[in-house]
């Protein structure tokens, strides 16, 4: 990779230089996350863009498909001062969304380095795309909370829209959860999920995006390589699943639990069923060892969710917003 980010100029000083797994690397990027934490409002417990360690990040990185073509490292002096990723999928309308995200020192903006990872990253995903084959559905996207002042102002300058966002919520004490309130109605039970139950828990949440914009395709052997059951809980008629609750501890910190998921089939909504769930997941989240409890949720969200999940006891914690762009 040269030292020229493509379509625009490296400050003097600064250099672009490949993601690498070496020593000290990925300690470096994640100081660059604490550095930027104060300024950027970093809820570093956040389940949707938190405040990784050095191991989360050498994770994330090893996931990457071709990591040093598609994770740039900016340094100054010889030190990382900032570093860019992009990633990519299909969303379930036939959307390819590619989506970079950078970080960077706050003593190094507003000196035109931000604006040279913004043109890297662009030009790479051109690359990508022509390289896919996917230009026809292809969008450029970015992300930033509500607290990223400075992310903000660059993206909405070089043309990003906000598209949509997510409301992250938090239940603070897990030992104040409500009692369970008005009984199911008849017919209707909860219990655990077990791996038989995964194809049907799968199909109950799938289901429930139906119509809904900007969400992934979850294939069933993603959703079955990555299950983790133990706090899943779900509800029936007879054999057939009505409603899901997919809860899990945070595997690097495990007083945190996070409602992955909270799903009822349309046709058995407001009978009840999605608190008893949640309250079944809360529970149990609880008795394996967390404390606190996280989950985010689409301001736009057409069922009302946001108010069932405030009933409980969630308060809100941050937003974080979707941009994109046109490819051209």
């Amino acid at each position: 990779m040269p030292d020229r980010a493509p379509g625009q100029d490296v400050p003097s000083g600064f250099r672009f230089r490949p993601y690498r797994d070496t020593d000290g690397v990925h300690d470096a990027m994640a100081a660059v996350r604490r550095g930027c934490a104060v300024r950027d409002g970093t809820d570093a417990r956040s389940v949707v863009e938190g405040l990784p360690t050095a191991p989360e990040i050498a994770e994330a990185s090893a996931a990457l498909e071709e990591p040093s073509r598609n994770q740039v490292l900016v340094t100054r002096s010889g030190d990382v001062v900032g570093y860019a990723t992009i990633r990519w999928w299909r969303e379930r309308d036939g959307t390819w969304l590619y989506l970079h995200r950078g970080y960077l020192l706050p003593e190094h903006r507003r000196q035109g380095v931000g604006s040279a990872m913004l043109s890297w990253a662009e030009e790479r995903i051109r690359g990508l795309v022509a390289q896919h084959g996917t230009a026809r559905t292809a969008v450029i996207g970015a992300n930033a909370t509500a607290s990223e002042q400075d992310a903000t102002e660059l993206l909405l300058t070089a043309g990003y829209r906000r598209v949509f966002s997510l409301v992250e919520l938090e239940l603070a004490d897990l030992d104040r959860i409500p009692g369970q309130g008005a009984e199911l109605p008849a017919g209707l039970r909860t219990g655990p999920i077990g791996p038989s139950h995964y194809r049907a828990a799968w199909r109950t949440v799938v289901d429930s995006y139906a119509g809904t914009g900007f969400t992934q395709e979850w294939p069933f052997q993603d959703f079955a390589a990555t299950a983790a059951p133990a706090c899943w809980r779900a509800a029936w008629r007879g054999q057939d699943m009505v409603g899901a609750a997919l809860c899990s501890l945070r595997p690097h910190d495990r007083t945190l639990g996070e409602v992955e998921e909270l799903s009822i089939r349309t046709d058995h909504r407001r009978l009840g069923i999605g608190r008893a769930l949640l309250l079944d997941g809360l529970r149990s989240l609880r008795e394996h060892g967390a404390t606190t409890a996280r989950l985010f949720t689409g301001t736009a969200n057409p069922h009302r969710s946001y108010d069932l999940y405030e009933s409980v006891g969630f308060r809100r914690r941050n937003e974080y917003v979707r941009y994109r762009r046109p490819l051209t």
